[in-house]
């Protein structure tokens, strides 16, 4: 038995954190040194960080029941388990990084949830910073997408633990300091995949969802290679820096179109369908 998996993870969380202020501040050191530095630079890194002071305390409310729900389901209605152990726990990753490429697919792909994953691609800029820029409620459809782990008989410490660490490797991957890994391409995300997935050129939307491991993307068709650098942030017209602006960018746009729906039908699509769709 390993216990306290979920402990385990959230050590791991910090290792990629400390890995990714490392990098921030190596990006930072190399703008100054060019003389790249700009204001505008440092409002759009304080914007993204901003984000997380929402996100983390909507998030731990979230986290506590989300967490409630695994363990009333593992008592109740789900009456068999994964016993915990390396090869579980490494089962227990592969999944929840499965989990992850489709609950983040999916979050493209419904505009309800994309205003809140918006949030994350609305940077201009490409950096260290931009990992931590998080809608308000993006934890919400996070922690919902894993419950068919639940009902695999994965132990709840094992579900969160394993979300987390799909989470946290992808802190790395907001960097444009390190160039094609080789080999390690066919099989990991790296930062030159995750580059294309914040793309809003067209021939990169939508592309590279993956958390860990790139070859759901080849495997299910939404994989892209990184030919030239990518024009960062949304395909409309969003720059700003006000971290209030940057918060809740896509919910105006949203509640406009709402208030001029003609008939449910084009209400629901308006929530429902993809961010693009026009009655």
């Amino acid at each position: 038995m390993i216990p306290a998996f979920d402990e385990l993870a959230t050590t791991i969380d910090d290792i990629f954190f400390l890995v990714g202020a490392a990098i921030l501040l190596i990006e930072i050191a190399e703008m100054w040194f060019k003389g790249d530095l700009r204001r505008k630079t440092l409002l759009e890194m304080v914007a993204s960080i901003s984000t997380q002071i929402p996100y983390l305390v909507v998030t731990t409310f979230f986290l506590s029941g989300a967490y409630a729900v695994y363990w009333v389901l593992d008592a109740t209605i789900v009456t068999w388990s994964i016993p915990v152990n390396l090869w579980t726990l490494a089962i227990a990753i592969v999944v929840a990084d499965v989990v992850y490429y489709w609950e983040h697919r999916i979050a493209h792909r419904v505009r309800l949830l994309w205003t809140q994953h918006a949030v994350h691609h609305s940077s201009r800029d490409f950096n260290l910073a931009t990992a931590v820029r998080f809608g308000p409620l993006e934890g919400f459809w996070g922690l919902i997408a894993y419950l068919p782990m639940a009902f695999m008989g994965f132990a709840p410490e094992v579900i969160v633990g394993g979300s987390i660490i799909v989470l946290a490797y992808q802190t790395w991957l907001h960097t444009e300091l390190i160039g094609k890994l080789g080999p390690v391409e066919w099989i990991m995300n790296t930062p030159s995949h995750h580059r294309v997935h914040h793309g809003s050129d067209m021939k990169y939307l939508d592309k590279n969802y993956a958390g860990i491991f790139i070859i759901w993307d080849r495997m299910f068709g939404s994989f892209q290679e990184e030919e030239e650098t990518p024009r960062y942030g949304l395909v409309r017209d969003f720059d700003s820096q006000n971290p209030i602006a940057v918060w809740f960018s896509e919910l105006p746009g949203l509640f406009t179109d709402l208030s001029r729906a003609r008939s449910l039908k084009e209400f629901w699509m308006r929530l429902f369908a993809p961010p693009d769709w026009k009655p």
